[in-house]
């Protein structure tokens, strides 16, 4: 319990202690309870009356000494006041030196104060320093590998990072009383965006490598065309030593064999350089960080970027200019993007799989291709895209890529290839036949004729020796041209499937289609339709042109066999087009007698017999000399190219037509009656005829109903006709219903010439006539 404060009832005691007090401090602690106690109890007046009292009692106190004993005092007085100046002198000495010693005492305080301090700032120094090399280790490790970081040798800067937390960072942190805890600290926390600008660097320069990558893939996919060309080429020309190896494609085990001595890295020569050194490094920083997964995903998303750059940003014409340059730069594009996946994959194996993009460029190469198709006319265009994306295929099936959907492409680029090429022989067939003069082709030359048969499918029966310029071959010049654009469109469709086009079943199928088209649909369909024309030698020609086209197709099936490939389908080759030729032979012998008979019907309709003649004739009648004539002529001329029993069976169909046409005379109605003058004209036409085929064998049978029908007419003995026995004897030939209609129509009254004339224009004045 605290102690109760002390009470004054009177202060005159309490003054008389305080006034007593040996001491200063005792004086002092005396008169603070007095008042306090004075100021709590409202007595201060009380206080200052007992001071007022025991001054007044001190002053009396020493007016009565001073009155009492004056000279003692005086003296003491005076004595005092001596020593009351000796006191002070001493005092003054005494504060002289007091001074002097306080003043001494203060420097050595301020001394050893100090000393003191520099002690005390010694120890900070040192506790300072030894705090200060230690987060002088701290940031000189931190400084390292910022420079690491600044040098681009991130992953040593990682693992620099790393020694800090281990080594300094983590003890000390876990240490919360260590000086350098703020320092670690804030490094610490520091240290995941230092991870994160060593991460950015890094893709970074990954991202700098990958567009110098894509700046140069179509660089590289032209050295890998290149690449891939070469060993084309010297893989034929072991072909051309060693048959068997005709069998070995590119890329085939045989082939990596034989070209194993001439090694050559599309993706580290002296032409280009990639070196994967970011994408390696990339890799390692992000494995080191745990972000393998994030890692594999931004970079798989920049090639998806990537890709989508290398093609088409708009899926324009690749053929807008007539050339295949805008396809070669794509395919290279694709090619060394792809390449580059797949060297990446060798590489790291971890990153990605290309699967995906690959079959999507794929795609995006033959749905832009297919676009640009449409407006495509020129084969040879056509060729060059073949041979570019077969360059495309080989190069990729090497880099061990799948382009199955580029190669049935191929089948689209055939057919279209097909097309085209049919078009352009069909419009040059077409320009062949519609030019040609339709004459016997005419040879001036032994080489030219060397050529001919060379080059056209024509065996000539004669020796060489025996041929003599000019020379005169039977076929037309429009055969021999034909025959050479079949071979080169033979060559030409063949050509589109010597390099990488495994469908020899479609291959074979197509061409012998095509060329059946060609030859029915353009050849022969165009000589049928000039079949149509008047004039007999074109027939003729056209006649014996078919013949030879005939036989050209059999020729080409051979052909045809031949080119077949060893994997296709066996089996004899037949084109339709062979029988067409056949059959049409048929419709232009039909046209020659058509055409024959056409101008003996000509002929014997001027004939203009005068069955009532007053007179005799002497000579043949001006048409039947014409129609022998005629008959000589095309035997000689016109008809001479055509095989014999052709020509044979034509001449006696024309007599035979002849013959029936001048017996369809004297039978006509509008005849009423024939005298003898007329039986003479008639009978002496017959012997002309008659005459002019004695030089034919068995050609005298052509006429002799007409002879038989001629030799009745002259008989004097009618009934000798109705008379089987003799009729069968000697008019067997003769119509049983013809001959008695003729009889009929004989008369033997013959006009008397003078009479005649006298009475000429008597019926015509009377509107007779």
């Amino acid at each position: 319990m605290p102690r109760k404060a002390q009470t004054w009832d009177n202060y005159d005691s309490a003054v008389t202690q305080i006034i007593l007090a040996p001491s200063d401090s005792e004086f002092v602690d005396q008169l603070i309870p007095v008042l306090k106690d004075a100021t709590t109890s409202s007595r201060i007046g009380s206080l200052v009356q007992s001071l007022s009292q025991y001054a007044e009692e001190r002053e009396a106190d020493i007016e009565r000494i001073g009155l009492t004993k004056h000279e003692e005092f005086l003296g003491s007085v005076n004595q005092l006041q001596k020593v009351r100046e000796g006191t002070v002198a001493l005092t003054a000495e005494i504060l002289d030196l007091n001074q002097s010693i306080q003043a001494s005492t203060e420097k050595l305080a301020e001394q050893k104060q100090a000393l003191v301090s520099t002690r005390g700032v010694r120890q900070n120094i040192t506790e300072v320093s030894n705090a200060l090399e230690e987060s002088l280790k701290i940031l000189h490790a931190v400084n390292h590998a910022h420079d690491l970081i600044r040098k681009k040798k991130y992953y040593a800067a990682l693992k620099s990072l790393e020694d800090l937390q281990n080594e300094y960072l983590v003890p000390i942190i876990q240490n919360k009383y260590a000086t350098q805890y703020k320092l670690a600290d804030m490094i610490q926390r520091s240290i995941p965006a230092s991870q994160k600008q060593i991460s950015d660097l890094v893709m970074s320069d990954l991202n700098t490598w990958l567009y110098r990558i894509r700046e140069s893939s179509q660089f590289l996919g032209e050295v890998a065309f290149f690449h891939t060309h070469e060993r084309r080429t010297r893989q034929k020309e072991r072909m051309e030593g060693n048959e068997l190896l005709g069998r070995f494609k590119l890329n085939s085990a045989i082939e990596l064999v034989f070209d194993e001595d001439n090694e050559f890295d599309v993706l580290y020569n002296d032409e280009l350089q990639v070196d994967f050194t970011p994408l390696h490094e990339a890799l390692h920083i992000h494995d080191a960080l745990g972000q393998v997964d994030r890692f594999r995903a931004e970079y798989a998303a920049t090639r998806r970027q990537q890709k989508d750059l290398t093609l088409p940003s708009s899926e324009s014409l690749l053929f807008s200019n007539d050339d295949d340059e805008s396809l070669k730069g794509l395919l290279e594009g694709v090619a060394g993007f792809a390449i580059i996946e797949k060297a990446t994959m060798q590489r790291a194996p971890l990153v990605r799989s290309s699967l995906d993009l690959w079959d999507s460029m794929c795609q995006a190469i033959v749905r832009i291709s297919s676009r640009s198709l449409e407006g495509v006319t020129d084969p040879e265009l056509l060729l060059k895209i073949k041979d570019d994306l077969a360059l495309f295929i080989q190069t990729m099936e090497g880099w061990g890529y799948s382009a199955s959907i580029v190669e049935n492409f191929q089948l689209v680029l055939f057919f279209k290839y097909a097309e085209l090429l049919q078009r352009r022989f069909g419009e040059s067939f077409q320009e062949t036949v519609s030019t040609d003069d339709y004459m016997p082709m005419n040879i001036r030359t032994r080489e030219d004729y060397d050529e001919v048969l060379s080059r056209a499918w024509f065996v000539d029966e004669r020796s060489p020796e025996e041929v003599t310029f000019p020379a005169v071959l039977p076929f037309s010049k429009m055969y021999p041209l034909c025959c050479i654009e079949i071979s080169r469109f033979a060559d030409q469709f063949l050509h589109f499937t010597r390099e990488n086009f495994d469908h020899p079943n479609i291959v074979d199928e197509t061409l012998k289609k095509t060329l059946d088209e060609l030859l029915t649909d353009v050849v022969c369909q165009s000589l049928v339709e000039r079949l149509n024309s008047q004039y007999l030698g074109q027939i003729v020609q056209i006649f014996t042109n078919l013949e030879h086209f005939e036989v050209a197709c059999q020729e080409l099936e051979k052909m045809l066999i031949k080119a077949r490939s060893s994997t296709s389908a066996g089996g004899p080759v037949t084109l339709k087009a062979t029988e067409t030729f056949r059959s049409h032979q048929k419709t232009a012998e039909k046209r020659i007698f058509e055409l024959v008979n056409s101008k003996i019907d000509d002929l014997v309709d001027t004939s203009d017999y005068d069955w009532t003649a007053t007179s005799r004739p002497t000579e043949p009648s001006s048409y039947m000399v014409t129609l022998t004539r005629f008959l000589e002529n095309i035997m000689v001329s016109t008809l001479l190219g055509l095989p014999r029993e052709i020509k044979d069976f034509i001449y006696f169909d024309a007599l035979s037509h002849a013959a029936n046409k001048i017996l369809a005379l004297p039978l006509s109605p509008d005849v009423k009656k024939i005298n003898p003058n007329g039986v003479a004209a008639l009978a002496l036409d017959v012997q002309h005829l008659t005459d002019f085929l004695s030089q034919l064998p068995n050609a005298s049978m052509l006429l002799e109903e007409l002879q038989q029908t001629a030799a009745l007419m002259q008989c004097e003995n009618h009934e000798e006709f109705y008379d089987i026995s003799i009729r069968n004897k000697k008019y067997g030939r003769v119509d049983a219903m013809n001959g008695p209609i003729l009889l009929e129509k004989l008369t033997q009254t013959v006009e008397n010439p003078t009479r005649t004339a006298q009475f000429a224009n008597f019926g015509s004045r009377f509107g007779l006539r």
